[in-house]
């Protein structure tokens, strides 16, 4: 895989005309993540549009509710023929269980290759004084970080969202078989912004993940073209 195809750019826009100027302005990016502010705004219609472009999608929902409706909307999603679907591992063990499952069937129904189902551990917008403090959970954050990875693989999920900072423990625990998404990834030019557990694109990726989201670096830069082909070109050539 080419290295600028491991790199997934978020389509945090408000509309689908900003969508589509976005992806229009960046033809060579192949990965798109539509996350809750564009879903909302669009529904299904901008994944329709993507893939009538032949552009890979991560569809960052973050599932997170009771077992049945994780079940229900996890199989509506897989419907739409996306790539990468997000749950989050608090959700428990049924719920991601019963999504593996229902990823399963509603692809079939469909007609396409099921989704690929990632569990998000803990946001990267929290650190471990947020951890400890706000959400009162007495472990280490690397330790809940691994355990709900953990927790993800054996319901049957196919990989986990994590910071940079987490992916080398989990990589070895876990196998080279079960996929890391990290966000949180800031090339040393742009600003770390809201992201608490951040890393270059290089380190991540040398410490194991298998995909980066890289939005406002890319996205908010004054250049998007600029800064795309600027981070490929700090990427080419390293050898990972």
């Amino acid at each position: 895989m080419k290295v600028e195809d491991r790199i997934i750019v978020p389509l945090d826009v408000p509309s689908k005309e900003d969508a589509i100027a976005l992806v229009e302005q960046l033809p060579e990016v192949s990965f798109w993540k539509v996350g809750l502010e564009l879903f909302v705004s669009t529904g299904s219609e901008i994944i329709h549009t993507l893939k009538h472009r032949q552009k890979r999608i991560f569809l960052d929902l973050k599932f997170h509710d009771i077992p049945n409706t994780v079940a229900g909307a996890t199989r509506v999603a897989a419907a739409y023929g996306v790539d990468l679907i997000t749950i989050h591992a608090v959700a428990g063990r049924n719920a991601l269980k019963r999504a593996a499952e229902a990823a399963v069937e509603g692809a079939l129904t469909a007609g396409c290759p099921p989704p690929k189902l990632i569990g998000i551990t803990l946001l990267t917008s929290l650190n471990s004084r947020d951890l400890a403090f706000d959400l009162k959970i007495p472990i280490e954050l690397p330790e809940f970080v691994l355990q709900m990875a953990l927790l993800a693989q054996e319901s049957g999920l196919n990989g986990a969202v994590c910071s940079p900072m987490e992916v080398s423990q989990l990589r070895q625990v876990c196998g080279d078989d079960f996929l890391l998404v990290c966000p949180g990834v800031r090339p040393q030019w742009s600003e770390k912004g809201d992201q608490r557990r951040a890393m270059t694109p290089l380190a991540a990726l040398q410490a194991g993940a298998d995909y980066l989201v890289i939005g406002r670096p890319i996205t908010a830069a004054d250049d998007p073209v600029a800064a795309w082909n600027r981070i490929c070109e700090e990427l080419a050539g390293t050898g990972v």
